[in-house]
């Protein structure tokens, strides 16, 4: 089965899609996430791997346009607990590194552990694991790589600093997208979908006045472009029964001026426990 990632292999994407399929997968690198979702509209792979939220960094909101643009469904989704680890060419000690290289949020992530060491270059990178694979390849022991465990396996590189996180607790949450089919698994008690409300006052108080029986563990409020003055919201909701879903659903497409459901689905938080 192919499944389309963002990111290259070693990638914490990679990591989650075998956490979901299992090992017995072939991934199909993309670099972009645009890329992932034309992929898997395309039919040419069975479905995508896609991060949305981070604990620290927040809400990936561009994503979730492409979600919609691409026409693509949520199956599922994953929360993976990330560590990056500061990772060179064997032998490499950290008075050696004077340049490190990785994804912008990753930089992001390690901020207490890089503020140490003020003279070291920082450079921004499409990928984490494509970081990595560059160190390896350079061969130099001046040049680090911020990346997952993985990685450092998979080129040959020696972690030379562990679990480098400012903040410990943190953990990104992946999609897994499809073709667009609407089968809901019968197992859902989880929805990610969009609204649009009009500029009158009170109207999103009176869109989330309508649900009922449900929790709603996310809101993200998106300006519309084309649009000036109206908003999209983005939720997530959990719910006890699908019965109970299509009933807020049908309410909230009654209050608002257009509704968009990205996926129902099984909530990954609930399957671990």
């Amino acid at each position: 089965m192919k499944i389309a990632i963002q990111g290259y292999q070693g990638s914490f994407h990679q990591i989650v899609a075998e956490q979901y399929f299992g090992t017995g997968i072939e991934v199909l690198p993309c670099a972009t996430f645009r890329e992932v979702a034309r992929r898997t509209k395309s039919g040419e792979a069975a479905f995508g791997v896609m991060a949305v939220e981070n604990s620290i960094a927040g809400t990936i909101i561009a994503n979730y346009g492409l979600l919609q643009e691409a026409g693509v469904q949520v199956a599922g989704e994953v929360y993976l607990h990330v560590v990056q680890n500061l990772m060179a060419i064997p032998g490499t000690t950290l008075d050696d590194i004077t340049e490190v290289e990785s994804h912008p949020m990753a930089l992001q992530q390690c901020h207490n552990f890089l503020d140490t060491h003020p003279d070291w270059r920082l450079v921004e990178s499409e990928d984490t694991a494509l970081s990595a694979r560059d160190v390896a390849e350079r061969g130099e022991k001046n040049v680090a790589a911020i990346a997952g465990e993985s990685a450092a396996r998979l080129y040959g590189l020696e972690i030379v600093a562990p679990d480098i996180n400012t903040i410990k607790n943190n953990y990104t949450r992946f999609v897994i997208i499809k073709v667009q089919d609407l089968l809901i698994d019968t197992k859902a008690d989880k929805a990610s979908l969009y609204f649009k409300t009009d500029h009158r006052q009170g109207s999103l108080v009176r869109a989330l006045e309508v649900l009922d029986g449900v929790n709603m563990s996310r809101l993200q409020s998106h300006p519309i472009p084309a649009e000036p003055w109206h908003y999209m919201f983005h939720i997530d909701i959990e719910f006890p029964s699908l019965e109970v879903y299509s009933a807020n659903l049908e309410r909230l497409i009654r209050a608002t001026e257009q509704v968009h459901v990205y996926g129902v689905y099984p909530s990954a938080l609930k399957l671990q426990k």
